[in-house]
């Protein structure tokens, strides 16, 4: 039996997968139970990689290190990818007010950080480990371990430690803070609901479809492009027209003429709809399936952008109307619902609902490729070129004056840029960001899973130890603070300076810290959107900003 002995507490190849694969697997399987309806998820992978390590089954330095760094890539790049198209428009309207707030949050989470760090012995790389687990940001521990090794040399395990000893609490102290923000401000969820849906259907802004009878004299004999001068800045498309003269439905494009008793039907977002009204005469109550009478040469389809030519390319260089006589009249991406416009800027992806006759549709489906299986393929080079540039990215050395040691982005900034910039503007150079929403989840949990199953054996050789006789429990507590206290001035902040409701605002403290098991406390309090959109809403530069402030507290204060 010294084959088996050697396999699982020898060295080698072999080994190293072995301890890796077991690691993660029971770890994901005991990550799965949930105690008073929390679960740590993939988190469990790093303790029982610790329990390996303590128990002496290490793994070879040199690859233990490799798979650490590989791993973090893979999970940011994808985490890059998936925030990218979102990550600039974010800061639009409301958003500004939710990123402002997670911006304070982590700042005063390294103010807490370094107050504590100041006024006890703790190294700064271990109270950065310490703050990444209490904000259960395991990105920031990634970006914090190799800022540590650029600069020393070395690897210091006491980051890891910290890290998994403050995320357990961590965990239950940021479901603490929004449970004391609503007990503080005496928050009744129905009500937040309530206003919620007065807020929605006041502000609306997905498609919306309307008909419309031209009454206006000044757009009678006039085209569907002057209608488009007279409301510059609406946004709106004029799908079909209705002649009084001959009682047809007909396409209508920019040259299409208005005559008096004629009617429209437009695409446009619900502030838009009196301008409209206003402008061409009155609404009228047309059912959208009169627009496609039965028999009718006139059809509606779906269709999905699959030719890399088209991407990037705008509505208007397509020329749609003009040459085949379609409109389209909206876009759909990422389960995000958006009126037409000739400047929309089209990407891999994207799903179209394009209305013409039928042998039109004929010759414009092709031109999108509309194949869904294409969809399911891999876009291999723009990954491993996006990885490629993002670990150069991070390798460029950036001097600051007074600091001796340049500062780098490292593996885990430079690929979480590039993979941003490549998913927002990637189109320009034709590059193809897209990927389905599986591909994109198992590229990154099998990233966070080989570089927590790494952090975990490596935490593992003196963890105990540590926790019992070097003031690890002190550490617990340590987190604690740096779990609740930013958070609390957020939540009080957010609620009675900013006045916002209470569920968007709970949504937004869970984006904060990153931490998906306080976003699905929220969702159980109500079936309401509002905390997912909130949490989305700043998780990009939450993230981004996580890895770059551990990054900088390792360099400046090493």
């Amino acid at each position: 039996m010294a084959w088996l002995q050697d396999l699982f507490f020898g060295g080698g190849v072999a080994h190293s997968l072995l301890v890796l694969a077991l690691t993660i697997m029971l770890g994901i399987i005991l990550g799965r139970i949930k105690v008073f309806g929390i679960s740590l998820g993939a988190t469990f992978i790093l303790f029982v990689g610790i329990l390996f390590g303590e128990a002496g089954m290490q793994v070879d330095h040199n690859i233990l290190h490799f798979f650490q760094e590989f791993g973090l890539i893979l999970f940011v790049f994808a985490i890059g990818l998936q925030v990218g198209p979102s990550f600039f428009s974010n800061f639009k309207k409301g958003g500004r007010v939710l990123n402002l707030l997670a911006v304070l949050n982590v700042i005063s989470a390294v103010v807490v950080t370094l107050i504590i760090y100041y006024l006890s012995d703790v190294p700064i790389q271990t109270m950065v480990g310490i703050m990444s687990g209490a904000i259960t940001n395991t990105p920031g521990l990634g970006a914090a371990q190799q800022a540590f090794s650029e600069i020393s040399g070395i690897d210091d395990p006491s980051i890891g430690m910290g890290y998994a000893v403050a995320y357990p609490l961590g965990v239950v102290g940021i479901i603490v803070a929004i449970m004391l923000i609503r007990m503080i401000g005496k928050i009744d969820i129905k009500k937040e609901e309530q206003a919620l849906e007065e807020e929605r259907a006041e502000e609306e802004l997905s498609a919306v479809p309307i008909s419309l009878e031209v009454c206006n004299p000044a757009l009678f004999g006039h085209t569907v492009e002057s209608l488009t001068d007279l409301l510059q800045g609406r946004k709106f498309v004029v799908s079909r027209i209705w002649k009084k003269s001959t009682d047809e439905i007909l396409i209508a494009n920019t040259e299409t003429v208005m005559e008096e008793g004629d009617k429209i039907f437009v695409i446009t977002e619900q502030p838009h709809v009196e301008a409209l009204v206003v402008t061409v005469g009155k609404e009228l109550n047309i059912g959208r399936k009169r627009w496609i009478p039965e028999g009718s040469k006139y059809i509606a389809r779906k269709v999905v952008v699959t030719r890399h030519e088209i991407n990037g390319r705008s509505l208007k260089s397509l020329n749609l109307r003009a040459l085949y006589g379609v409109n389209v009249t909206r876009i759909y991406r990422s389960g995000v619902e958006i009126v037409a416009s000739p400047n929309f800027i089209l990407q891999y992806g994207d799903r179209l609902n394009v209305v013409g006759s039928d042998v039109a549709l004929e010759s414009v489906i092709p031109m999108f490729g509309n194949s869904v299986k294409r969809l399911n393929e891999p876009n291999l080079v723009t990954i491993f070129l996006g990885i490629a540039l993002g670990i150069i990215l991070g390798s460029i050395p950036i001097m600051f004056p007074g600091i001796p040691q340049p500062v780098k982005l490292g593996l885990a900034g430079g690929p979480l840029v590039v993979a941003i910039l490549i998913a927002r503007f990637g189109y320009k150079v034709h590059l193809v960001s897209y990927t389905t929403t599986s591909a994109n989840l198992i590229l990154r949990e099998m990233g966070i899973s080989i570089f927590l199953a790494c952090v975990g054996l490596k935490a593992g050789d003196g963890f105990v130890d540590t926790l019992v006789h070097q003031g690890g429990f002190t550490w617990v507590g340590y987190g604690l603070l740096i779990t609740l206290i930013p958070l609390i001035i957020v939540g009080i902040l957010g609620r009675f300076v900013f006045k916002l409701n209470y569920l968007q605002l709970a949504g937004m403290m869970a984006g904060a810290t990153t931490d998906p098991p306080a976003l699905s406390y929220v969702n159980s309090l109500s079936d309401n959107e509002a905390a997912s959109v909130g949490y989305a809403t700043v998780y990009p530069l939450t993230m981004f900003l996580r890895v770059l402030a551990a990054q900088m507290m390792i360099i400046f204060l090493l």
